[in-house]
């Protein structure tokens, strides 16, 4: 019996995340206390911050998309906003756990990444309009916002390598930042063809955060047409494009009128 092997390891990776989060809030709590508290917000820190929640935008696209229930979606989107990473890494997890034997064999990222209704193929709702459009917007205006920001906090405050800047909250913060780069990072390389177009966005990533998060998202929807449903964004130029169809999606009447071509012809 095959064993999916890409989906326990990538399983297996963001729950030891999850609890490498989960251990670094205990910790940072005990030692320094509740993060409430206005002395905490340097100027770096609300960079940070910034950073952090422009990051989480796409995530909280992802999960409004696959949840059916607009409740539960709302209810995630928050846990997101609160608790960070380890509700990113608990909520692809348990996407992980949903896969059948097959889809973790076949393609566990196709699968992961789709809403139920889309993995055939098939958008789930045709509708009248797509949202290409405004998301490139929207990632361009985000994308900017922290690039000013950025640089306005150099401008007035300095450099970030600083040792003073490095409190332990920060550090919390910043290992809750890089935790959710570590997604982000799984999603490009799984999207990329090419490993060293894959290896120089996951280094922009590291390098200047949610800037090149969402100059990746706009030139991903570049490639899009205004008309393309939003959710091909997720996926891979040709899995965007080739829908995954198995033997059992084939209509039967079409399997007979094969089956009787080939003997008459033989």
């Amino acid at each position: 019996m095959a064993i999916p092997i890409l989906a326990i390891g990538l399983r297996s990776a963001f729950l030891a995340l999850c609890c490498v989060m989960i251990a670094t809030l205990v910790y940072t709590i005990s030692i320094d206390g509740l993060p409430f508290r206005r002395d905490l917000l340097t100027p770096w820190m609300t960079v940070t911050l910034v950073d952090f929640y422009i990051n989480v935008v796409p995530f909280a696209a992802w999960t409004y998309y696959k949840e059916s229930n607009h409740f539960t979606a709302v209810i995630w989107i928050i846990l997101l906003i609160c608790f960070g990473s380890v509700t990113t890494c608990a909520y692809i997890f348990i996407q992980f756990l949903k896969l059948s034997p097959q889809e973790s064999l076949q393609d566990p990222m196709y699968y992961v990444l789709l809403q139920h209704d889309t993995k055939d193929g098939v958008g789930q709702k045709q509708k009248n309009h797509s949202s290409v459009v405004p998301a490139r917007i929207g990632f361009s205006i985000l994308g900017c916002l922290m690039a000013a920001t950025l640089v306005y906090t150099i401008l007035t405050d300095g450099s970030p390598f600083r040792k003073e800047l490095f409190t332990p909250w920060m550090v919390a913060t910043l290992i809750d930042f890089y935790i959710n780069i570590a997604a982000l990072s799984v999603w490009i390389a799984y999207k990329e063809s090419s490993w060293l177009h894959g290896f120089l966005w996951i280094i922009l990533l590291i390098c200047f955060g949610s800037i090149s998060t969402c100059a990746y998202i706009v030139n991903q929807l570049l490639q899009l047409t205004s008309q393309d449903p939003l959710y091909l964004v997720l996926l891979k130029r040709d899995n965007s494009t080739i829908p995954h169809l198995s033997f059992q999606h084939i209509p039967i009447s079409f399997r007979i009128n094969c089956c009787c071509f080939i003997f008459i012809t033989t």
